[in-house]
């Protein structure tokens, strides 16, 4: 099984989280958003596996801004439906695991998108393009191909960060403040154990449920309802990765069932493959615990604006 492990500058690699993996597999690195865009933008990240055909699961995600740097293949949906990759290229979050199969090598710079960032930089609403493939140079225009063709000539991570931030500043737009006190509440509600919709609606002043009902569609691509699934299915897929026994991950579940079909609608593996045979980029962000949607405080620098 592929190993991730936290580095610091001293330890050779770079900061960040490190995927290592046996010889000829995969190649990932995270680095964390620092600085103004940090509302925004919650990882980078290096994917590199060169060998001649990579195929690999998807969980559930974050939207996420893709660079082809090599390579390019197709992603299969749920509902049989296949779409080629673009050269670069949105996903929204999406509603369920999906399979991808590339012709290698396979390179790849990735920003995850807060959802906050999502719709200052996107600005598309998420539930009607989820689980599609959208041409970034549709969305960003020709100016995204002259970036993608400068990072193909870069090495490292942060040569990368560097190239796409200004970009990404140059993009931005604010959002209305009552969208931020929503998402925080998400944030909040995700992390809660009983991830009982009610208190989502409760914790949102000043808003109707379907306001918030509206909002969540918009920035996570799905109703509360829909969150709380796949919440709830992505917290027990990193206690089954950890060890947990399933009879007592499947407590907040209706039986034992149920809970290895939410976790394979939302993860794409079964509780014995999390532990035997996991895709490795789904270990790694289950190591990392990705599912927090905004930092604890927002940064000024954010420049939201009333409604």
């Amino acid at each position: 099984m592929a190993k991730v492990v936290r580095t610091t500058d001293a330890a050779g690699e770079g900061k960040g989280v490190v995927l290592r993996s046996a010889p000829g597999g995969p190649a990932l690195r995270f680095i964390d958003t620092e600085g103004p865009l940090k509302p925004l933008v919650e990882t980078y990240y290096l994917y590199r596996w060169d060998a001649r055909e990579v195929e690999g699961v998807e969980r559930v995600d974050v939207g996420q801004i893709r660079f082809m740097l090599k390579g390019e293949g197709v992603l299969l949906f749920p509902d049989g439906r296949e779409e080629h990759s673009r050269p670069v290229m949105i996903n929204a979050p999406g509603t369920a695991a999906a399979r991808y199969r590339v012709e290698g090598p396979f390179h790849c710079f990735g920003v995850s998108l807060r959802p906050i960032g999502w719709r200052s930089l996107v600005r598309l609403p998420a539930h009607q393009v989820a689980d599609r493939v959208i041409d970034g140079a549709e969305v960003f225009g020709p100016e995204v191909i002259e970036l993608l063709a400068e990072l193909r000539r870069l090495e490292t991570l942060e040569e990368m960060i560097a190239a796409v931030e200004p970009f990404l500043q140059a993009r931005r737009q604010s959002v209305p403040v009552s969208h931020l006190a929503l998402a925080q509440a998400v944030r909040e509600w995700s992390a809660s154990e009983t991830l009982d919709v009610q208190a989502l609606y409760d914790a949102v002043p000043g808003m109707t449920p379907r306001q918030v009902m509206r909002l969540c569609n918009e920035y996570f691509g799905g109703s509360p309802t829909h969150l709380r699934r796949k919440f709830r299915a992505l917290l027990a897929a990193l206690r089954l990765y950890r060890g947990e026994r399933a009879a007592d991950v499947a407590a907040p579940f209706s039986d034992q069932s149920h809970m290895i079909n939410e976790v394979k609608h939302y993860t794409g593996h079964t509780p014995t493959s999390l532990r035997e045979r996991i895709d490795p980029v789904l270990a790694a962000t289950l190591d990392k615990e990705t599912f927090y949607m905004l930092p604890e405080a927002v940064p000024e620098t954010l420049d939201p604006h009333d409604d």
